[in-house]
């Protein structure tokens, strides 16, 4: 195998990647528009098509051109207040009653001890 042609091949795993990442990146954020499955599944077949599309382009710089116009309609598109699992970094209940600091004993039968 040449150099080129390992160049070739890993120029376009590389161009495979980032259209897998920004095609996960996209159809999670469709979620955050349409919190409903039975909104988002119409939504999510839209965004598969405008992906298939194009899925038969073989020219490099067709692609990185693609890649790029995609990046800068999903940038355009983002929600901009996500949704985010209420108990996932960022929610609204992570770390709502943090662990107290070293030193602190905490008594849960306080005034209930057993009469020994």
């Amino acid at each position: 195998m040449s150099s080129a042609t390992a160049a070739y091949l890993a120029r376009r795993a590389a161009q495979k990647e980032k259209v897998r990442i920004l095609y996960r990146r996209a159809l999670k954020d469709t979620l955050n528009w349409a919190v409903h499955r039975h909104l988002f599944y119409p939504d999510a077949d839209a965004l598969r098509e405008k992906f298939e599309a194009n899925r038969s382009v073989e020219d490099v710089e067709t692609i990185d051109r693609l890649i790029a116009d995609a990046e800068t309609k999903y940038n355009t598109w983002r929600h901009p207040d996500p949704y985010v699992v209420p108990w996932a970094p960022g929610g609204s209940k992570f770390h709502r009653n943090p662990t107290p600091p070293a030193g602190i004993e905490i008594i849960y039968d306080y005034g209930r001890e057993q009469n020994e």
